[in-house]
């Protein structure tokens, strides 16, 4: 490994520590809003059953996700908030 690259890896890993520890502010914070998936499911008016059809999941996924057991990840995430913020307009597409 060169001389370089190994010295910027540990001066990284010593920034890291002093985050940790509290001595270091981050450089970067990233937060993750959740969905309220049953909130988003009970705006469409659909029961558990009808919306994790439309949704192509299986309902014990669906309840995991309103129970918040379990997040929704990759595009069932993404498509959950695209029919948070239209409901109706996804729902018309979704059952094409």
């Amino acid at each position: 490994m060169d001389s370089t690259l190994f010295g910027d890896l540990v001066q990284s890993l010593k920034e890291a520590g002093q985050i940790k520890r509290g001595e270091a502010e981050a450089s970067r914070r990233f937060t993750m809003s959740s969905l309220d998936v049953k909130k988003v499911r009970e705006r469409t008016g659909l029961s558990q059953g009808d919306f994790a059809n439309l949704m192509h999941v299986s309902i014990k996924t669906l309840q995991n996700w309103e129970q918040q057991r379990r997040t929704p990840t990759g595009p069932a995430s993404a498509l959950l908030k695209i029919v948070s913020q239209e409901p109706m307009l996804a729902m018309s597409a979704l059952q094409r």
